[in-house]
């Protein structure tokens, strides 16, 4: 059976132990590159360089720094650094959750979404803030064969997978489900500099309150692993049903 290429890559940094379990798994299963950012891109969403230039350092045999956001790091793996076109992207292993809203922010994601644009299935994989990366291998070994598998087949997708704190003996359950309402404190701090200017820090602790079950947020708290697939459209089947109404209107 054919290898996969999988490009490997994340948000936060080429160096981050994270990556280097993450590609040490895919390796298990394919050839592998991995093109990420230099340093903490966190938050980068998907954001694009396209008024300044860009370097890809070699950092080891087949890894790459690139002096840009996870977007960028794909946007160059997939079209130069990789000797072909990738079957599989892979993003993380995320120093804590990306869940619900957390997509629309997150780097991680991101990268993720670019491989899946260009071609490829992908995953995006986080776990418990503070948690070894190590803890989600598990997962990324039973998601990663099926993934090339519905690949080989015709299928592309796009996954986001949480993967939550787990200590019992027996096999972590996997559920699927859909992007839940993750919610955070609003808080804007003020402070001034040595001038006596002010500068700003944004954003507060998050809030699970009102997670539901069938959503990634209640699974993770349940202590599950969730694996909800993301489309570039999501609402594309309802808006359709306001069609006639739209136009007799």
């Amino acid at each position: 059976m054919t290898r996969p290429l999988i490009l490997v890559s994340n948000d936060d940094g080429v160096y981050a132990p994270g990556i280097r379990v993450l590609a040490e798994c895919a390796a298990e299963y394919g050839d592998v590159v991995v093109s990420a950012p230099q340093g903490e891109q966190s938050g980068s969403s998907h954001a694009i360089t396209l008024h300044s230039h860009l370097r890809a350092k070699p950092v080891r045999d087949g890894w790459f720094g690139v002096s840009g956001t996870p977007v960028d790091s794909v946007y160059l793996g997939v079209l130069h650094l990789c000797p072909r076109p990738p079957d599989l992207v892979i993003a993380g292993i995320n120093d804590g959750y990306n869940l619900g809203s957390d997509v629309i922010y997150s780097g991680t994601v991101g990268a993720a979404r670019e491989g899946h644009l260009r071609g490829a299935s992908a995953l995006a994989v986080s776990v418990t803030r503070g948690h070894p990366p190590l803890a989600a291998v598990a997962s990324v070994r039973r998601l990663l064969p099926a993934l090339w598998e519905r690949h080989r087949a015709g299928e592309r997708h796009l996954l986001n997978v949480n993967v939550a704190a787990w200590e019992q003996e027996e096999p972590q359950p996997v559920v699927v489900t859909t992007l839940g309402q993750r919610r955070y404190v609003d808080r804007v701090e003020k402070r001034l500099d040595l001038q006596g200017q002010p500068y700003y820090w944004i954003g507060g602790p998050p809030d699970l309150a009102d997670d539901r079950p069938g959503e990634d947020t209640h699974a993770v708290a349940q202590g599950y692993v969730s694996v909800t697939p993301i489309a570039p459209s999501p609402q594309l089947r309802e808006l359709k049903t306001w069609q006639d109404a739209l136009v007799d209107a």
